[in-house]
């Protein structure tokens, strides 16, 4: 039995309750109260609603009311919100039809739900039989209706993907149809668009198609029309160009009919990749795993992966594929493989020497005026003697260092050239005679002309010439080009010429002379145009135009064309803005000229950086295998193989290679296209099922 504590707090609501109970006892004088018989009333109130539920009872009845109660261990279900409820079942005894009333307005109050009880034993029996029947009925309802549903969702499942892709599909169509205009009859919508023109054709007939499958009295067409703003950047692209594309959108996308730098990035890119990752090997590795994402690229396409640079990878499995047969070539021409040479065609370099000599030295110096030299190069390549020569780092330094800077200047060069597309394209070809003459000279005349001294050295100067052309007397390209600038001299060797031709000096003078003289050129040639000529044969147009239309009445179209050009003439740059945007481009390019060509240099760092690196890593993993004599020998070598595969794959293919890549990057973005690429356009964005659905899923996930 439980007793209801008298001593409850209660709040102010169920005070105000109490009171309007009482008032009912007041106000209902002609009550009877049924005396020795007991009322009851069961149901059911929510678990966190009893102890003020109790209270209550207590204080309308004065403790009149016996309460018995029990938890329900089951837990319901609330149909409205389907979370889980769980409730307490009650029985209220009390006496008196009055105290009745007042019970059942409390339990109304707490959201109890009341359940009919007889008195009888026997009608309650037959009750409980009835509610088991109806609640057995209930659950086969209840099963049967989740295997309906069941069954009915496993139908869905197959279309629901399918369905999901119309539902975009129509969002994206309709959302589209909502940027057209209605036309002045409202029975068609208008809409403004860009177009390819190779595709003008096809969308014609595509509408005309369109407008008889569905019947339409009104049919759709296509009319071009003239405006003056500025096209989107269309690219047409496949799988093998995508990748290069995107490594010049992702610097800027070029304006509308620019020169499009990733056409020569194709066979650039890659090969300035392979001179500084020129190792066969490595390149080997690169065009397997590149040749594995090609070959099975549609099945790899269509398995989609949450694996971000997984999808990088395979995004620019072209590039990659590029670089790998690249970096075999440059490691063919390196004779470098994992930091090995290889002997095809036999060393042009032999040991004239007895075995007792060769045995008692740690080092042999072989001249090559010498029967030491064959005096035929090796056919490909370098010769394999380089490899264990002490001065090999020497060689390669020099060998690189010039290969570096020879790449360079042609690669800014070609550059250079390629601005007078975008300046004949855009119809300013007074650009050609104010910037890209005096850039192009200033290049050639300092940079160009630092390249022929590197030919003419390597060709000049041999070991059987004789003392001026020997290599004793050959001098120091940089020393020279330096002196050139600054109109030194350098003391040379004993029975040396400090130049290497005649005249030289009086030519070198006359170049940096002619060098000079184009800066004048590149800073006020094109303001001065723009200022004297230019603006003034405009100026000269209007005012003619003025006064032949000076005697005839102004038409409204007219009116409005001179309001235009007014505002056009108060929109003019001013002159001091226009020599000021002049000089900043001709500093920056005459300073670029020295730091971009320095930056090349990068190629001989990172390609010397790579060659070592894969040596020492050989030296001190892989021939602590290969040296042991015991029989424990195939399992150290085995060991080391491993330990030598791993730092091979994670260190100079993986870490060098993404360094590799981004160096060659930065020399395509700054070195390359900031000699002719702008880069102000916008990308065109076509209505494609295919970029909805894929930005859709982008945004899901």
């Amino acid at each position: 039995m439980d007793f209801l504590d008298q001593d409850g707090a209660s709040a102010s609501g169920t005070d105000s309750l109490t009171k309007a109970l009482i008032s009912d006892e007041a106000l209902n004088s002609q009550s009877q109260v049924t005396r020795g018989r007991l009322g009851f009333v069961a149901g059911v109130v929510p678990r966190e609603r009893v102890p003020g539920f109790e209270r209550m009872l207590w204080r309308i009845s004065r403790g009149n009311v016996f309460l018995r109660r029990a938890e329900l261990e089951d837990s319901l279900e609330d149909p409205s919100t389907g979370n889980e409820i769980f409730k307490t079942v009650f029985v209220a005894f009390f006496q008196g039809e009055q105290l009745k009333s007042r019970v059942k307005k409390v339990c109304s109050g707490f959201h109890a739900s009341f359940y009919n009880c007889p008195s009888a034993h026997s009608e309650r029996q037959e009750m409980l039989k009835g509610v088991k029947t109806r609640l057995e009925d209930l659950n086969m309802v209840l099963n049967q209706t989740r295997d309906h549903r069941q069954r009915v969702l496993t139908t869905v499942t197959k279309d629901l993907h399918n369905w999901g892709v119309m539902v975009r599909k129509m969002k994206a169509i309709y959302h589209t149809l909502n940027l057209f205009n209605m036309d002045v009859t409202k029975k068609c919508l208008i809409g403004e668009c860009w177009i390819p023109i190779k595709d003008l054709a096809f969308i014609r007939h595509t509408l005309a198609e369109g407008s008889k499958a569905v019947g339409s009295s009104i049919p759709s067409f296509l009319n071009i029309i003239d405006t003056n703003e500025n096209p989107p950047t269309f690219n047409r692209t496949n799988r093998f160009t995508q990748g290069f594309q995107n490594l010049v959108d992702s610097y800027s996308v070029s304006g509308y009919r620019e020169v499009n730098p990733a056409l020569y990035t194709i066979i650039t890119f890659p090969f300035l990749f392979g001179v500084m990752f020129g190792d066969a090997g490595h390149g080997i590795i690169l065009t397997v795993f590149s040749s594995y994402m090609v070959i099975y690229e549609q099945q790899l396409s269509k398995t989609k992966s949450s694996n971000e640079i997984w999808n990088i990878f395979f995004g620019g499995r072209y590039i990659i594929l590029l670089m790998g047969f690249f970096s075999i070539y440059t490691g063919i021409i390196y004779n470098d493989v994992f930091s090995k040479s290889i002997n095809l065609f036999g060393s042009s370099w032999s040991i004239n020497e007895s075995p007792s000599h060769i045995i008692g030295n740690k080092s042999i110096t072989l001249d090559p005026a010498t029967e030491d030299y064959s005096q035929k190069p090796y056919p490909l390549g370098l010769d394999p003697v380089w490899q264990i020569a002490v001065n090999k780092i020497i060689f390669l330094n020099s060998y690189k260092m010039k290969l570096s800077i020879i790449f360079g200047v042609v690669h800014m060069m070609f550059g250079v050239v390629l601005s007078v597309v975008n300046h004949v394209h855009f119809n300013k070809k007074i650009n050609i005679i104010l910037q890209f003459i005096p850039q192009m000279l200033f290049l050639v005349l300092l940079f160009l002309y630092m390249v022929s001294l590197m030919f003419m050295k390597w060709i000049w100067y041999g070991p059987k010439n004789p003392l001026k052309t020997s290599p004793r007397c050959a001098p120091s390209v940089l020393i020279m080009f330096i002196n050139m600038m600054l109109f030194k001299h350098t003391k040379p060797f004993d029975g040396c010429d400090e130049y290497m031709f005649e005249g030289q000096d009086r030519l070198q003078k006359i170049f940096v002379m002619i060098a000079m003289l184009c800066i004048p050129v590149m800073l006020f040639g094109k303001p001065l145009y723009i200022i004297l000529y230019e603006r003034r044969h405009k100026k000269h147009t209007s005012d003619s135009c003025g006064e032949l239309n000076g005697s005839i009445e102004l038409k409204e179209t007219e009116l409005s064309g001179m309001l235009n050009d007014a505002a056009g003439h108060e929109e003019e740059e001013p002159a001091s803005e226009i020599f000021i945007h002049q000089s900043i481009e001709t500093i920056e390019y005459v300073l670029s000229t020295v730091s971009h060509t320095a930056s090349y240099l990068r190629l001989w760092a990172l390609s010397l950086a790579h060659a070592q690196l894969s040596e020492v890593l050989w030296n001190m993993v892989l021939r602590l295998g290969l040296t042991s004599e015991t029989h424990w020998g195939a399992i150290k070598l085995y060991i080391m193989f491993g330990v030598w595969s791993l730092f091979t794959l994670a260190i100079l293919v993986m870490m060098e290679g993404l360094s590799a890549f981004l160096h060659t990057l930065r020399l395509h973005w700054v070195e390359f296209m900031s000699k002719f690429y702008v880069g102000n356009g916008h990308a065109f964005q076509p209505f494609w099922f295919k970029h909805v659905l894929e930005n859709e899923e982008a945004v899901e996930d």
